[in-house]
């Protein structure tokens, strides 16, 4: 039965100061190890000379394309905030008012089937809210050449999505209220230790488990280019076992590659449109910055700094939790009650939020160091400079976005920035 969790039966007043009191202590741990980590790991001067200007826009684009970036850019603002605003509104709605905790009504269920259940409900509720802003933007960027994935196929990917989300949360949802359920004193600093667990692990997993789920691979069939990657990356001390094309364009028209995996498991990715619309020395300067954030463990910096955030995150929900006016609002007993459900996804939805400027900040110092160390690499800054003007034109990028919102949501520096690099280290 779903009924009151074991914590309950205790004192109020002297759990509600050990979780906070544990809260507060993991905050401050989680900090000072982000911070550390940060100053250690995080490249916070990855240009020699520091960064150079912007170059003009008008050296990089024609006034049509700008004219065309730009219309683009704001049309996808609107429509991204647009989107991010209904599903706050939504996850806020069914979190922090008792709604999300009676959707069950008085149906009766075990707790962890109560977690399963809601958390299907709650993540399938915010989908559906933010399903027509989907469409639209599926609609608006087939119209301007973005994508010409059908309908059926976008709902596909809406499905798989979902399905994904709902799968994760509720395991991250039942391993927190469980652990609360069975230690109501210790629980932030067991949620903590197993949180940090799975962050690493989810790391590991996703090139096996979900990269499969939205993309079909197959070996790269250009020996010669496959011969140049590997050679690229023997330079780069970087181990790559296999190079695979994904059939990205039934999806996208923009152009993209990656790396995955880790030690004697990695593989570097190419979309078939970088294949189709690129040259062999630009699709070189993109490995290049792909195989830079390999060598240098990037995915490694942001798991361990994943880590350090889900300590702070943690800490912070147990002196969230401990204040008996949020428990009373949301219309739950506290972190053991399995109706806290939407409480716990809305919590989680403004935190990603709120953390964004902090992810992106790092991102862009990452990003910046991969583009430093690919032009030294290749040693050829022109085709650097094509293959940045053809992404940014294929994916419309905004080449002067707002300052706020770079510097809230922009995870890549802009365009102007990453070619006034080949610039300066061309030089």
């Amino acid at each position: 039965m779903a009924g009151r969790p074991p914590q309950d039966r205790s004192p109020a007043a002297p759990r509600a100061l050990t979780d906070r009191t544990v809260g507060l202590a993991l905050v401050v741990a989680g900090l000072l190890l982000v911070g550390w980590l940060a100053a250690v790991l995080v490249p916070w001067h990855p240009v020699p000379g520091g960064r150079p200007a912007p170059v003009p826009v008008d050296r990089v684009l024609s006034p049509r394309e700008i004219d065309r970036a730009e219309a683009w850019a704001r049309l996808g603002r609107l429509i991204s905030w647009s989107s991010l605003a209904i599903s706050l509104v939504v996850a806020s709605w069914l979190g922090f008012t008792t709604r999300g905790a009676r959707l069950l009504g008085r149906l009766a269920l075990p707790w962890w089937a109560t977690v399963v259940v809601l958390t299907f409900l709650v993540t399938g509720i915010g989908q559906l809210a933010t399903l027509p802003v989907a469409v639209l933007a599926w609609q608006q960027r087939t119209r301007v050449g973005l994508t010409d994935q059908s309908l059926g196929g976008l709902l596909r990917d809406q499905g798989v999505g979902f399905a994904y989300g709902v799968a994760i949360s509720a395991l991250a949802l039942l391993v927190v209220i469980g652990i609360a359920r069975v230690l109501p004193r210790a629980w932030p600093a067991v949620v903590a230790l197993v949180g940090s667990v799975l962050v690493v692990g989810s790391s590991y997993l996703w090139p096996v488990l979900v990269e499969p789920a939205y993309n079909h691979f197959q070996p790269l069939r250009d020996a010669a280019l496959e011969r140049g990657i590997q050679q690229f990356a023997a330079r780069e001390h970087v181990h790559v076992d296999e190079v695979l094309v994904a059939d990205a364009s039934r999806r996208t028209t923009t152009l993209n590659a990656y790396v995955s995996g880790f030690g004697d498991s990695r593989r570097v990715v190419l979309y078939d449109t970088l294949l189709k619309e690129l040259d062999r020395r630009e699709v070189l300067s993109v490995v290049g910055h792909e195989l830079a954030h390999a060598h240098h463990g990037d995915v490694e910096t942001g798991t361990v700094l994943g880590v350090g955030g889900t300590v702070v995150g943690v800490g912070l929900l147990a002196l969230l939790l401990g204040a008996p006016a949020v428990r009373r609002r949301a219309g739950v007993a506290g972190i053991g009650d399995p109706r806290a459900v939407a409480l716990l996804l809305a919590l989680s939805a403004w935190g990603a939020v709120l953390v964004l400027p902090v992810q992106n900040g790092i991102s862009r110092q990452l990003e910046t160091r991969a583009d430093v160390d690919a032009l030294e690499a290749t040693g050829d800054p022109v085709a650097f400079v094509r293959m940045q003007r053809a992404l940014a034109v294929t994916s419309l990028a905004d080449p002067t976005p707002p300052a706020w919102s770079q510097w809230w949501f922009g995870s890549h520096p802009t365009v102007l920035e990453r070619i006034a690099l080949a610039g300066r280290l061309g030089d």
